[in-house]
């Protein structure tokens, strides 16, 4: 292991001083965590997240974490994960496909909680006949348990979104978890160049006694979650707690905004925003929607580009004011339910301009002459 040394967060996310590397996105992860000051990871193995998990627990071999271990399921995991962040240490999780649905339960509950986890989400199909290629249905699902939600294009996304999400976790009027999606196989499975901070700098560590509620140790009795047992009453004062906590954990989400915008500069990126057409998307159909522009552009036609980083929040008030001009909205995906373009049409004040594909999934590629032929449709 090489010696670390605690250095502010600004200077370990700047460019300056960076080495290249050519390494997968589960190593990516692996080069994230390892300068992520992590306390404790705990894992289970589920393709295509299970070689990052174990990267993790190679660094831990090396030193760079202090404690390490497998649970017995997802759900326990999760479960392990929670008790880990209430202890008031750094922690962080992976998992992706059934391995998320299997947990399920215990998302939600971190945010209720005000826990301050990392999550990487390495997607993949969910839907039988199984298949462990990548989808990414199972963001559908987790729009709403009150996390955050980042989303990386590609291995370099999803290094920075890794160690940014700790400090934007973390701030007292935020804690609450956040999620890393990444597309499964897409990015975990094959290489791209990755810059990185050098090896012997590392965050600064997690200070428990910034949290909104009592970390639970010695000093405090477990009663972080509630002092009276709201659950076993039916009346008033129970309804209430319940609805203005949930109120509580949407508004830490709005709270993180300025810390997203300051780490990530912005919820989203935009190239060409006065195009007729604009394309949407996050992930690597982004990655697709770009050979798809390049395309367009050598037969004449100007096509935008946004590139959604933050799912939760929302970047609503953006796309509104991006897509207001525009004749089109092209939103291509790598699910068969389209979840963004609902997003995106909830937003749009025209929603019939709004077009939901292509759409593919099951693991299925996105060929950019697909995303063309939208456009083409557009054009005419």
């Amino acid at each position: 292991m090489i010696e670390q040394k605690i250095t502010d967060p600004a200077s370990i996310f700047s460019r300056e001083g960076r080495s290249k590397l050519f390494i997968t996105g589960s190593e990516a992860v692996r080069e994230a965590i390892k300068r992520a000051n992590v306390d404790m990871a705990i894992a289970y193995p589920i393709t295509p997240q299970s070689e990052s998990m174990h990267l993790v627990g190679d660094i831990y071999a090396e030193g760079y974490l202090k404690d390490y271990f497998r649970g017995e399921n997802e759900f326990a995991v999760m479960s392990a994960v929670a008790g880990a962040s209430m202890g008031g240490v750094r922690v962080f999780t992976a998992t992706g496909g059934p391995g998320t649905l299997r947990a399920f339960e215990m998302f939600s509950t971190w945010a209720g909680s005000r826990l301050p986890i990392v999550c990487a989400f390495l997607t993949r199909g969910v839907n039988s006949p199984l298949t462990i290629q990548p989808d990414t249905i199972e963001m559908a699902y987790l729009l709403d348990t009150g996390m955050i939600m980042l989303h990386a294009e590609n291995a370099q996304d999803l290094y920075d979104m890794l160690l940014k999400a700790f400090v934007v976790a973390e701030k007292t009027e935020v804690h609450i978890p956040v999620g890393v999606f990444a597309d499964g196989f897409f990015v975990t499975h094959t290489r791209d160049y990755v810059e990185v901070a050098a090896a012997e700098f590392k965050l600064p560590p997690y200070n428990p006694y910034s949290a909104p509620v009592p970390v639970m140790d010695m000093e405090n009795v477990p009663i972080r979650q509630m002092r009276d047992p709201f659950v076993m009453k039916s009346n008033f004062v129970s309804y209430a707690t319940h609805a203005s906590w949930q109120q509580e954990v949407m508004a830490a989400a709005e709270r993180a905004r300025p810390y997203i915008h300051r780490y990530l500069d912005g919820l989203l990126e935009v190239e060409t925003p006065g195009a007729d057409i604009l394309i949407v998307a996050s992930g690597t159909a982004v990655s697709q929607s770009r050979e798809a522009r390049a395309m367009a552009a050598a037969e004449g036609t100007e096509v935008g580009l946004v590139k959604i980083k933050c799912l939760r929040p929302f970047p609503a008030a953006e796309i509104q004011q991006i897509t207001r001009n525009c004749k089109a909205v092209i939103v291509p995906e790598f699910n068969r339910v389209g979840w963004l373009c609902r997003e995106i049409k909830a937003v749009v004040e025209n929603n019939g301009k709004v077009i939901g594909a292509p759409r593919v999934f099951g693991g299925m590629t996105m060929p950019p002459e697909l995303i063309l032929d939208q456009i083409r449709r557009c054009k005419a």
